[in-house]
C-alpha cells in the first residue's frame, strides 16, 4: 500500500474543507465569482420517463479558488408541466449516503404525490461530487468489499487484518485523490447545490433530503438561508453530534431493531421454525454465523464466498427497512432446518454483494472522517467499542470496521466539531423522524428541531423506516404534500407538532428464492420501487 502523506496542516485542511469558519455570516460564505459552468440539457434516454433531462455542470474543486481545477456534477431534471403562473421553482433532492446517487429521485418522488402538486415543481436530482455519474468517479480500492472479508468480531483475532485493510484504504485514497479528497465534505456539496441553483437561474430552491441529506440540507441552509424557499428533512442527523458518537448511537439502535426482528420471528414459529422466543431466534442467527466461519458458501454470481462478515452485512439492512424481515427469517430457517444456503445466497446478492458501496464509500469517508475529529488511537477504539459491544453485539464491530479508515484518514477533522447550525434567516423547515430509526436515531430529530427556530417536527411514534416518507402512510405523505402545495405546516406547538402511527409489521411468509441468480450484482441491486429497497444508507 502507498504511504499516507498528509498534504495539509489541520488548520489549512479545515479552511479548505469548509471554506468558512463555523461563525461565518450566512450568505457570505462563498465567493461572488464561483467559476461554475452552465447546464446544457439533453434527453436522458430513459424510456420509462421520456421527459427526464440530463446535464453535466462544471464546478470548482476548491471554492476558495473558483478559477482553478474543475470537476463535473451530473444533474437531471423532470420539468414542471403546470402553467408558468403556478410553477414553484426547482426542488433539489438528495437520498443520503454520504454519496448516494439522487438521479432516481425526480421520477420516483414526483410520482408519489398528487399530480396537481408534482406538476408545479422542477424535480432536480444529482450525483454528489466524486460519485457515480459525476466526473471523476472516485474509487480508492475497487475490491475493498470483495468477499470473503475478515471476520468483524474481534474475538476471532482479525483486528490486525482489519487495521491493515483500513489503513491501506486511507492510503490509497490519499495517494490517488489528494487533490479532491479534502474538498468532498458536506459543505462542498452544499456549495455545488448553490451552483446548480445559479445554473438553473433560480433565486431560491426547495429541497428534500433524507439521512445524510438532512445534514446536507441544513448545511446549505446555514450557508445560504436567503436562497431557501422550502425545505424538508426526513430521518435526521443531529446537527452537533460527532460522527464517531453518531455511529455509537447507531449500534445501540440497530441492536434494538434486531431484537424486535427476533421477537417478530419467534411469534411466527409456525412459518420459520426457529423457536417460540426471541432468544431462540438470536441463537439461530449466531449458529449460522458460527458455521460460516468454518464453512463459507459460494456467493455466485457475486465473486468470492459468504463468510461471517458477508452474513452480517446481509442482515443489518433489516434495521433500515423491516420489510426485509421475512427474507431474513427465511435465510435462517432454510439454513438451520434444511442446511439450504440458496436463500442466503439470494439475500446476499440482493443486499450486500461486492461493489454495493463502491459508488459512495470514498465520499462517505471523505465527509465523515474530516468533518469532526475521530479518535486516532486503536487502543481507545478497542476499549470503547468493547463497552458498546457488551450491550449491542449485533452491529458494533461491523460498524466499527466500516468506519475504521477514519483512524488513518490524512485530513484531520476539526476538534470544534461540525458546522454549527442555527437556522438564522431560514423559512420554516418541515422535519420528519421515526422514533425507532436505527440509522438516524430519534435524538437527531429533536436536536435539529431545537436548532432550527420555526421548524415543525412530525414524529412517527413506533415507526422504524429509515426515510419515513413514501411508504404509503397518508398521515406522513399528506403532510409533505400540503407543505409542497402551499407551505402549510402542522399546527401543533412544542417540540412535536404532529404524531403519526407506524405501519403494521410485515406478514410472516417464507420467501422462496429463484433457483439461482444469473444477473450480475449492480451498485443498486434493488430498484427504488422495491419494497425491500434501502435508501440513504448512513452507516
Amino acid at each position: 500500500m502507498r504511504k499516507v502523506i498528509a498534504l495539509l496542516s489541520a488548520a489549512t485542511a479545515v479552511a479548505a474543507l469548509t471554506g468558512t469558519s463555523a461563525s461565518a455570516a450566512p450568505d457570505a460564505a462563498a465567493p461572488a465569482d464561483t467559476g461554475q459552468g452552465k447546464l446544457v440539457w439533453s434527453s436522458c434516454n430513459d424510456t420509462s420517463t421520456p421527459a427526464l433531462q440530463c446535464a453535466m455542470l462544471d464546478v470548482p474543486v476548491d471554492y476558495a479558488d473558483p478559477h482553478g481545477r474543475k470537476i463535473k456534477i451530473k444533474v437531471n431534471r423532470l420539468p414542471a408541466t403546470a402553467p408558468k403562473s403556478k410553477q414553484q421553482g426547482p426542488i433539489l433532492l438528495n437520498p443520503g449516503g454520504p454519496g448516494d446517487s439522487g438521479l432516481w429521485m425526480p421520477a420516483y418522488i414526483s410520482g408519489q404525490i398528487p399530480k396537481d402538486v408534482a406538476s408545479t415543481y422542477d424535480w432536480i436530482g444529482f450525483d454528489p461530487r466524486g460519485t457515480n455519474g459525476s466526473e471523476p468517479h472516485v474509487v480508492c480500492d475497487a475490491h475493498y468489499f470483495d468477499g470473503e472479508r475478515p471476520d468483524y468480531q474481534v474475538s476471532q483475532g482479525t483486528s490486525k487484518a482489519w487495521l491493515k485493510k483500513a489503513a491501506g484504504y486511507a492510503a490509497d485514497c490519499a495517494a490517488d485523490w489528494s487533490w479532491l479528497m479534502p474538498h468532498m465534505t458536506t459543505a462542498d456539496n452544499a456549495r455545488d447545490m448553490d451552483g446548480i441553483r445559479r445554473a438553473l437561474g433560480a433565486p431560491k430552491i426547495n429541497f428534500y433530503g433524507g439521512s445524510w441529506g438532512t445534514s446536507l440540507g441544513s448545511t446549505y441552509g446555514q450557508l445560504f438561508p436567503s436562497h431557501v424557499r422550502r425545505m424538508v428533512l426526513d430521518s435526521i442527523v443531529g446537527p452537533t453530534i460527532t460522527w464517531y458518537d453518531h455511529n455509537v448511537l447507531q449500534d445501540k439502535e440497530h441492536q434494538r431493531r434486531f431484537d424486535a426482528f427476533a421477537v417478530w420471528a419467534a411469534k411466527a414459529d409456525a412459518v420459520y421454525h426457529l423457536g417460540t422466543d426471541a432468544a431462540a431466534v438470536e441463537k439461530a442467527y449466531q449458529q449460522v454465523e458460527a458455521d460460516l466461519r468454518s464453512n463459507p458458501v459460494d456467493a455466485a454470481p457475486a465473486r468470492g464466498k459468504i463468510g461471517p462478515a458477508e452474513f452480517e452485512d446481509t442482515f443489518y439492512g433489516g434495521g433500515y427497512n423491516f420489510l426485509r424481515w421475512p427474507r431474513m427469517a427465511t435465510v435462517l430457517s432454510a439454513y438451520v432446518t434444511h442446511h439450504d444456503t440458496q436463500p442466503l445466497n439470494t439475500a446476499y446478492n440482493l443486499y450486500a454483494a461486492p461493489g454495493a458501496y463502491d459508488g459512495a464509500f470514498p465520499a462517505y469517508n471523505a465527509a465523515q472522517c474530516t468533518e469532526s475529529a475521530w479518535p486516532r488511537d486503536w487502543e481507545f477504539w478497542k476499549k470503547d467499542q468493547a463497552k458498546v459491544n457488551a450491550s449491542a453485539p449485533f452491529y458494533t464491530y461491523n460498524n466499527m470496521w466500516y468506519n475504521a479508515a477514519c483512524m488513518f484518514w490524512p485530513y484531520q477533522g476539526d476538534p470544534a466539531g461540525r458546522m454549527k447550525i442555527t437556522g438564522k434567516g431560514l423559512p420554516p423547515v418541515l422535519l420528519f423522524q421515526a422514533t425507532e430509526d436505527a440509522a438516524t436515531p430519534y435524538e437527531g430529530g429533536l436536536a435539529m428541531h431545537d436548532a432550527l427556530p420555526g421548524s415543525k417536527l412530525v414524529v412517527q411514534n413506533g415507526g422504524s423506516f429509515h426515510e419515513i416518507l413514501f411508504h404509503g402512510n397518508a398521515c406522513l405523505d399528506d403532510t409533505f404534500t400540503d407543505y409542497l402545495r402551499d407551505g402549510s405546516l402542522p399546527k401543533g406547538g412544542g417540540r412535536i407538532a404532529k404524531t403519526c402511527a407506524p405501519e403494521a409489521d410485515p406478514t410472516p411468509t417464507y420467501v422462496t428464492p429463484p433457483p439461482a441468480l444469473t444477473r450480475k450484482p449492480t451498485l443498486s441491486p434493488l430498484s427504488p420501487t422495491d419494497p425491500e429497497a434501502v435508501h440513504g444508507v448512513l452507516r
